[in-house]
């Protein structure tokens, strides 16, 4: 993958596109972690430089969903969109929803040559949902059967 986006092959690189791969929508402190259990003198800034190269090449995709750090992601080359939960930060994909990437046939492009877009989804996740529903107080006329 690195030579064929006609970059050199270095460990970092290589453990960063490991990282990527591995854990799907990770922001850089997790990808961070995951490269110093294979290596573990490489720096900060060695894995913020390869991030950078590899989004640049096209290998990897950052993403950022407003009030979130940056996280990155090997699904590339689609046009897949993110759902966000508000409470705890988790990520996953989701397809387009209707046809051939229809949003990307915009009513008004302005004259640009739309390639891609990002839409966001916001909700809560299962886990949170059932977090909030286990702690959410019990009435009282439903606790004595009144």
């Amino acid at each position: 993958m690195l030579r064929g986006a006609a970059l050199r092959v270095t460990r970092p690189r290589l453990a960063v596109l490991g990282a990527v791969h591995a854990h799907p929508h990770a922001d850089t402190d997790t990808v961070i972690g995951a490269v110093r259990r294979d290596l573990p003198t490489v720096s900060h800034q060695a894995v913020y430089d390869c991030l950078s190269a590899l989004t640049t090449a096209g290998l990897v995709r950052r993403i950022q969903p407003a009030g979130s750090v940056a996280r990155y992601e090997a699904r590339i080359g689609d046009n897949h969109h993110h759902v966000v939960c508000r409470s705890c930060g988790t990520v996953a994909d989701v397809d387009c929803a209707v046809g051939h990437a229809p949003c990307l046939t915009a009513a008004d492009d302005h004259g640009f040559a739309v390639e891609e877009a990002e839409v966001i989804y916001w909700g809560t996740c299962p886990a949170c949902a059932a977090t909030t529903a286990a702690a959410a107080p019990v009435p009282a006329d439903a606790a004595t059967g009144t």
